[in-house]
């Protein structure tokens, strides 16, 4: 976000219900809450003209914002180490993430949330490979930004980003999408997510990275930004 700003950006974030410092609302977790959430930021700061970037979940929420609410408003998307069209395995989605591996994510974040938030963080940013350096200071971040939320939302929210598809999403879209993937993505698997993602957009345009993690904008943070920035003036 500072990196933009300084670029001469207005930049715009909100925590989605019930993560972060959102309210700790009980009710409203699905993929269309999330993106009526969105809307009402929108709306109320009347913005127009807005690049929407989501990251995981938030590609989901942009993806389905950008369908249902962004005529007229979006110039731009995109979709980072994204689950659109879809995550988990399914008849739609053969190869995708299996059920028990979902379920065992929610169980984590259920029951075990402390130590999940720890223990995610090795094959979110690919600190399980040979020759990565993990920074604890990372870590540390991320288990700090779980715990702040509800547990019942980050719970619901491993249904929404599990179960949701996106298919007829993608296909409506169309303004410029940039999907930007980690080919090591080891939470969103790119041959069955931001690969697919691009080939049902309109105006997609695909930038994968070879051994780049789920969490490559915080990995590497000065190859993203470049990158978003050269989509952003193109």
């Amino acid at each position: 976000m500072m990196f933009f700003h300084a670029q001469g950006y207005r930049v715009i974030a909100h925590d989605r219900r019930g993560h972060g410092r959102s309210s700790q609302r009980a009710d409203g977790h699905g993929m269309d809450t999330y993106a009526a959430d969105a809307f009402a930021v929108v709306e109320k700061l009347g913005l127009t003209n807005a690049i929407h970037i989501g990251h995981s979940t938030g590609g989901g929420e942009v993806t389905r914002y950008v369908a249902k609410y962004g005529k007229g408003r979006v110039a731009k998307a995109v979709l980072i180490s994204a689950i659109p069209p879809t995550f988990m395995q399914s008849e739609r989605n053969p190869d995708g993430v299996p059920k028990a591996v979902v379920d065992g994510i929610r169980d984590g974040t259920a029951n075990h949330r402390s130590q999940f938030y720890q223990d995610i963080t090795i094959p979110f940013y690919g600190f399980n490979r040979p020759g990565a350096v993990v920074s604890e200071g990372i870590r540390q971040n991320w288990w700090r930004q779980g715990m702040m939320g509800a547990a019942i939302a980050q719970w619901e929210c491993v249904r929404v980003l599990s179960e949701t598809e996106f298919f007829d999403d993608l296909a409506v879209i169309d303004v410029p999408v940039l999907v930007m993937h980690g080919e090591d993505d080891q939470i969103c698997p790119f041959p069955t997510t931001g690969a697919r993602s691009v080939k049902l957009l309109k105006q997609g345009r695909l930038i994968s990275y070879a051994g780049l993690p789920h969490g490559m904008p915080t990995t590497h943070a000065d190859m993203i930004n470049r990158d978003l920035l050269d989509f952003f003036r193109s």
